[in-house]
């Protein structure tokens, strides 16, 4: 099952020559790279990293074209300091196609990677839809069939074949959309990830819908993220674009409207891709607001993105500070909703099933996804985690509970363990961060443990609370 999703072009004729360089981006920030303009991104997780995949926008100032002729890769291992690894693939990956590098995505299949990117033929018509394919993330990468996968003489193809994003499901079946101009298309892939199985379908109830799709699947519900540039709520100008989303319980849908998550950006085109890292959500995008920068000149930026309760997406809020740092330590796989919660005490009227119920609150004070508290309750309390079998973890997260009341933002944390006789501190243990607005991450030592135990110690006069409590596995 894919957790990440979607990217700019390829090319990987440079590929050897420009990844000599690989340089720390110590940014934290947005945009998340500032050197050169970046474009159309696309994030995949693999193990404990996230990787970027990106155009270069080369344009100089003045010229109000686009100009794209390489892709480049970015990575960090907690989605807030960024290492560049160069260009990994150009136009000239491909020896059947001619200039434009425009956006593109890579997905994971059979141990390789697959580039899908949209390029401009040698042929008749614009746009087509090519693939590369390495052997790691970063590649090498090579053409994978020698010619394009989608073009203008495929079946009912789009009226501009561009923006590829390709989705694999947990049977194994890969889909591939893509589409601009309106035209959205789908269809199955084989196994072998360079044809098309079946005829090429349009798909149903994505409203408005203009360019740059963007799938992913979270709690069994398919969600496609889209470009979109109506002025029915969506941007005061059709020169620029949002974000909307729909929904659907079939990887082909149909599909329903949602709304929109993600207003126009500074610059005119707005393309953007979501992952899970780390247990938190984000999500990728570009503006025009790196020095120098302009609707040519576009440069890439993370937030985070935030879902309610009954699964719908809520309104990301773009910011120049971007994400704080989330570690990476371990897989990756958040333990906490398979195990059984117990704790010192609960308020009547909170729920200790807030604590792993998979919520990502938007703020401390957010209680859609319910909210765990141990009013009036001062001291030490504990919530602790039970698992049937023993479990390796080196990791958790934790965001507060603070309602404004009795309940406030811990003094302070402790993380401990079951040896099989006693609860005892964590070995090699972090700080246990007790900030508001965030998951706070703490890591320590891995151990092998069937209970784990948060105890936290309040202010003189006040309650704790928990949104979120994650254990991972190492």
């Amino acid at each position: 099952m894919r957790i990440r999703h979607r990217a700019v072009k390829v090319g990987a004729a440079l590929a050897l020559v420009a990844s000599a360089v690989v340089s720390p981006t110590a940014s934290a920030a947005n945009p998340i790279v500032t050197g050169y303009y970046t474009a159309d991104p696309a994030p995949l997780v693999v193990g404990n990293t996230m990787y970027i995949y990106a155009g270069r926008d080369e344009a100089a100032v003045g010229n109000n074209n686009f100009v794209m002729r390489e892709w480049r890769v970015l990575s960090s291992t907690d989605a807030a300091t960024w290492t560049d690894h160069g260009a990994r693939a150009n136009v000239a990956t491909f020896p059947w196609a001619g200039a434009d590098a425009w956006a593109s995505e890579v997905e994971p299949r059979n141990g390789k990677y697959y580039w899908y990117t949209s390029i401009n033929g040698n042929g008749p018509g614009w746009m087509d839809i090519g693939v590369a394919v390495g052997d790691s993330p970063l590649g090498p990468f090579r053409d994978a069939k020698g010619g394009p996968l989608i073009s203008d003489s495929t079946p009912n193809s789009s009226g501009l074949n561009i923006d590829p994003t390709v989705f694999t499901d947990d049977d194994g079946q890969a889909y591939l959309y893509w589409g601009g101009y309106w035209g959205a298309r789908a269809a199955k892939l084989k196994p072998n990830m360079i044809e098309l199985d079946g005829p090429v379908v349009t798909p149903q109830g994505l409203a408005n819908f203009w360019e740059a799709p963007w799938m992913f699947k979270r709690n069994g519900l398919y969600y496609m993220m889209y470009a979109a540039n109506d002025t029915n709520g969506c941007v005061t100008s059709s020169s620029y674009a949002c974000q909307r989303y729909a929904t659907a319980t079939s990887p082909l849908g149909p599909w329903t409207h949602r709304g929109v998550v993600l207003d126009q950006v500074s610059s005119t085109t707005n393309h953007a891709g979501v992952v899970q890292f780390n247990g938190q959500w984000y999500i990728v995008y570009h503006n025009a607001n790196a020095p120098g920068g302009g609707n040519f000149r576009r440069s890439v930026a993370v937030d985070l993105l935030h879902f309610n309760a009954d699964g719908t997406m809520r309104k990301v809020v773009q910011t120049t500070a971007g994400p704080p740092p989330n570690p990476s330590g371990g897989t990756g796989t958040n333990l906490g909703p398979s195990a059984t919660a117990s704790t010192s005490y609960v308020s009547p009227w909170e729920t200790l099933a807030a604590v792993n119920n998979g919520g990502t609150p938007a703020n401390s004070g957010d209680r859609s996804n319910l909210a765990y508290g141990n009013w009036p309750e001062r001291g030490t309390q504990w919530v602790e985690y039970t698992w049937p079998t023993a479990k390796s973890v080196n990791r958790v997260s934790t965001y507060w509970f603070d309602d404004d009341q009795g309940i406030d933002l811990p003094a302070s944390c402790q993380v401990q363990y079951w040896n099989g006789s006693a609860y005892v501190d964590v070995p090699g243990q972090s700080t246990c961060g007790v900030a508001g607005n965030t998951f706070n991450t703490t890591t320590f030592t891995t151990v092998d443990t069937t209970r784990l135990r948060l105890n936290v110690t309040s202010k003189p006069d006040f309650s704790t609370g928990v949104l979120e409590w994650q254990v991972f596995q190492a």
